[in-house]
């Protein structure tokens, strides 16, 4: 069999599948074995437990597959039209969401187009052992994205390339055909720290390395407690993820919008205001978010994160009586609820003595005005 023959064909095919680029890797992850011990003692995966719970499984993808002795690595952008930048972020009034959650949740659809190049390749040899993942085993992508010249691991961690920065989903085939490998991804960050300096709870504790703890997508997708009072203000109107770290990266400048309609932003999220997502009850948010990734947080969940997104916004009555109006559903929110109500109340203490001190200016002026006369 001509394997590099066949390895061309399966990079047009997965182009003509949706995706952007195709690169093929071998297995052989143990260099980054040490490093992903050290982020799991350091407790860097928070309540995360299956990443402990799998350990050095997610460096062995032999261990996913057997027989496996390369990966296909894929790339989808996701970048939606009208993106809206930061301007979302600038509007307290508003719920952030991140972009990659704007539209339909990218598993089901990059998994299925991975079992279709499966099945393709499948056609042309016959005999064939393969698994697609998306985010969907414990296995380690961006390094073989890496390895398979998608692009490198930028200090914020996330895979970067240097034709199209940041917005897209990776996903991986695992095959048993021993395919001629491409050329590892050189990093390319230089000393730009962008990511870090921005990043608004400090998460990224070195480079390439994540407190998840810290992490706002974490605590507003993963965690589903109480998130630390002391974020509580760094969140601002972030009510699903966070993408500050690649909102400031140069090498998005290069990016592209996505083929994709379905990564398209949902009607239910454009000018998304704060008060008017609170008032969805749980059939209503259920509906919305129907084929979201943003369903799989729940309803609760949803309305924690926004209930920290009214705290953090200008001082509102609306606010306050909408908050509590969902008082009583949960401790984890009740304790939120309560949080922001006296956010709100201070805001209105801090107005109040604005405009008392304007007031009294107001008299002091206006009586020397009249002394003067």
């Amino acid at each position: 069999m001509n394997y590099q023959e066949l390895a061309d064909k399966i990079k047009i095919w997965a182009k003509e599948l949706g995706f952007q680029k195709v690169g093929i890797c071998d297995v052989d992850l143990r260099e980054h074995e040490a490093e992903l011990q050290k982020w799991l003692d350091a407790g860097y995966h928070g309540t995360m437990d299956w990443m402990a719970r799998h350990g050095m499984m997610r460096a062995r993808p032999s261990e996913l597959l057997p027989g496996t002795v390369r990966v296909i690595s894929v790339r989808m952008d996701y970048l939606p039209p009208e993106a809206q930048f930061a301007s979302n972020l600038d509007n307290p009034n508003h719920a952030y969401i991140s972009r990659y959650a704007l539209g339909r949740d990218y598993h089901k659809l990059i998994r299925n187009q991975l079992k279709k190049l499966g099945q393709l390749i499948v056609k042309e040899v016959e005999q064939l052992n393969y698994r697609p993942f998306v985010d969907s085993a414990p296995i380690l992508e961006r390094p073989l994205a890496q390895k398979a010249g998608l692009g490198w691991s930028g200090k914020h961690s996330l895979i970067l390339d240097k034709e199209c920065g940041s917005w897209f989903f990776l996903g991986e085939l695992l095959i048993d055909l021993p395919l001629p490998v491409d050329t590892p991804s050189e990093n390319q960050c230089g000393t730009c720290k962008a990511c870090i300096t921005s990043c608004p709870t400090n998460a990224i504790v070195e480079d390439g390395v994540i407190d998840a703890r810290k992490c706002i997508s974490y605590l507003t997708i993963e965690f589903d407690g109480v998130i630390p009072v002391e974020f509580r203000k760094a969140m601002g109107n972030r009510i699903y993820g966070c993408d500050d770290c690649q909102l400031v990266c140069p090498w998005n400048r290069f990016s592209n919008i996505t083929k994709q309609t379905d990564f398209h932003r949902r009607t239910s999220l454009v000018e998304p205001n704060l008060v008017d997502l609170f008032c969805w009850d749980e059939d209503t948010f259920l509906r919305n978010m129907e084929g979201s990734a943003i369903r799989r947080i729940g309803h609760l969940q949803w309305l924690r994160n926004l209930s920290v997104a009214m705290g953090n916004a200008p001082f509102s009555q609306v606010i306050i009586d909408s908050l509590e109006s969902r008082k009583g559903l949960s401790a984890v929110l009740d304790e939120h609820i309560e949080w922001a109500i006296d956010e709100q109340l201070t805001q209105a203490e801090e107005k109040n003595k604005i405009l008392i001190k304007r007031e009294r200016l107001i008299r002091i002026v206006q009586k020397g005005l009249s002394r003067d006369a």
